[in-house]
């Protein structure tokens, strides 16, 4: 996944504004069943949002990139303890970014 730039980053935090948290980071963090329900959650969406629970000790801004690297994803924001994850389908995007 290519590196988003400012005005994309802005786009899809205002498109992501209106949706729900999918996906649950728990206090185990980062496991195998978070990447896969990232995984299946990007596919049918294209963008996604991750809440990261109370009891979770995962680090905002390295655990969201951690999480975007091991999904092939782009991280669009962290907003407090929301996470923003970008992947377009490989061939019908959705979602047109500005340039």
């Amino acid at each position: 996944m290519t590196a988003l730039n400012g005005k994309q980053r802005r786009q899809l935090r205002g498109l992501a504004h209106a949706l729900r948290p999918s996906v649950q980071v728990g206090a185990a963090g980062i496991t195998d069943g978070v990447i896969e329900g990232v995984n299946a959650a990007l596919t049918a969406h294209e963008l996604v949002k991750v809440k990261v629970g109370q009891g979770s000790d995962v680090e905002r801004k390295a655990g969201a990139e951690a999480l975007a690297e091991a999904t092939g994803s782009a991280v669009a924001g962290v907003i407090g303890r929301v996470w923003i994850l970008y992947r377009p389908d490989p061939e019908e995007p959705r979602i047109q970014l500005v340039d």
